[in-house]
């Protein structure tokens, strides 16, 4: 079994910056790759970025790129996801994911946490 629980959402003004932790549990050398993805009200969960486990490879939606830093502290099975110059485009929900495939395709993960909400005024 696989536990994952994101922590460090909140409010933030726009043009602030945000750092989104996933601390994983459990069986966590069954995956090789994790993502954060974000979701919306009545809307699919959307890629946000992902990294492989070991940190070499790294992917971000476009919307991310520039802004946004996947990383992960393997001593710690710690992901992060540094957020910064944010838009009230980027209020969601924000979950973490872990797969056995290095993808940015939501249906290759098998684990998620149970999401934390970002929020960033005008």
């Amino acid at each position: 079994q696989v536990q994952l629980v994101e922590s460090g959402g909140g409010l933030v003004q726009a043009g602030g910056s945000m750092r989104l932790s996933c601390a994983a549990s459990g069986r966590t050398f069954s995956w090789v790759a994790m993502g954060w993805f974000r979701q919306g009200p009545g809307k699919e969960r959307q890629f946000v970025a992902a990294i492989n486990w070991s940190g070499g490879s790294t992917a971000y939606a476009d919307s991310a790129k520039g802004r946004f830093t996947i990383s992960v502290d393997n001593a710690k099975n710690t992901m992060y996801l540094q957020m910064s110059s944010l838009k009230p485009e980027d209020t969601d929900v924000y979950y973490c994911a872990a797969g056995r495939r290095y993808s940015a395709l939501a249906s290759n993960y098998d684990y998620w946490g149970q999401g934390t909400q970002v929020t960033v005024s005008s």
